[in-house]
């Protein structure tokens, strides 16, 4: 990261040796900012897998456990997948440059050295393979977060279906109602304190990944169609999909919490006693507001902000165009 931010400072003397070095060092401090958050929040992130498995949010009957197992395998489907989208296109850029660059003696991306790496065959070398290591090591710093956050964010989905399902089995017994509106409490509680935690990298993550989605955007309009270009859009849609996968899951909390007052409104009302009514009602009241994550209190995570971004990323594109 370093001798990338120094490259642009001492050498970088055009813009498309700008956005040559933009679009690698931008994952680089994510990862950095990522890999910082994730030491520093460490303890919290234990709190809150700890909580899963702990009363209210433990899932106590065969089909509340078959709920959180649909849930688990979503989550982990959707890891393996995005595991595969950034590790294929980190590949691709590796063999890009080992079948390229390599051959020609130079490193895989722009960087400032206080040494003369062409001085000396084992020197290339060690700095060439240093970079595609700290490239690697980048694109799992990036999936292991993002997976840690939209799993997360899938669990207070997991947890609202499970409060369905209770309120629906609490038609038997309305001493239980009691319960439920206590899960409802500790699932709002729960999605405001993660988002407390991750608002900020959240935040750097939608600022940066535009601006990197711009300069992609930019150079793939100038660029010939070769392995290169191949390797540029791959990138870009990885960056994209960064983006998306947040607004997605997002999302998907948002609209799940909104519409647990819907599957309220659905049941047997003539059949409860006035208590358990005056519950049912709380919990209505709660739900017209519903879950949403920000970054930073910049954007909301849905996928109306995840369409300003794009818009966002056009309208710059079209001023890079410009210039």
């Amino acid at each position: 990261m370093v001798p990338q931010f120094m490259d642009i400072i001492l050498t970088v003397d055009n813009s498309d040796d700008f956005t040559d070095n933009l679009y690698v060092m931008i994952p680089v401090i994510l990862a950095f900012c990522k890999m910082f958050e994730l030491l520093l929040n460490r303890h919290n992130i234990k709190m809150f897998t700890d909580a899963l498995v702990e009363k209210p949010f433990r899932p106590l009957e065969p089909d509340e456990i078959e709920i959180r197992q649909k849930f688990n395998n979503l989550i982990q489907k959707h890891a393996i997948m995005y595991l595969l989208m950034v590790e294929v296109t980190c590949g691709s850029m590796t063999l890009t440059s080992l079948l390229t660059k390599f051959r020609k003696g130079n490193l895989t991306y722009r960087v400032w050295l206080p040494y003369d790496y062409t001085s000396d065959t084992y020197l290339f070398y060690i700095t060439y393979f240093h970079q595609l290591i700290s490239l690697t090591i980048s694109s799992f710093m990036n999936v292991a977060y993002d997976n840690i956050v939209c799993g997360l964010l899938m669990h207070i989905c997991c947890q609202i279906e499970i409060l369905e399902c209770r309120l629906k089995k609490s038609l038997r017994n309305q001493s239980d109602f009691g319960e439920c509106v206590q899960l409802h409490n500790r699932i709002y509680k729960l999605a405001q304190e993660m988002n407390e935690k991750f608002r900020i990298t959240i935040a750097i993550q939608f600022i940066l990944s535009t601006l990197v989605v711009c300069s992609n955007l930019y150079r793939l309009a100038k660029a010939e169609l070769n392995p290169k270009y191949i390797q540029l859009a791959l990138y870009t849609n990885c960056m994209l999909i960064q983006i998306l996968i947040y607004c997605w899951y997002g999302n998907k909390v948002k609209l799940k919490s909104v519409q647990l007052s819907d599957q309220i409104f659905g049941m047997d009302w003539l059949a409860l006693d006035k208590k358990t009514k005056e519950d049912l009602v709380m919990i209505m009241n709660r739900s017209l507001i519903p879950i949403e994550f920000s970054s930073a209190h910049i954007l909301t995570m849905n996928l109306e902000s995840f369409g300003k971004l794009l818009k966002a990323s056009y309208s710059i594109y079209n001023v890079l165009q410009l210039t």
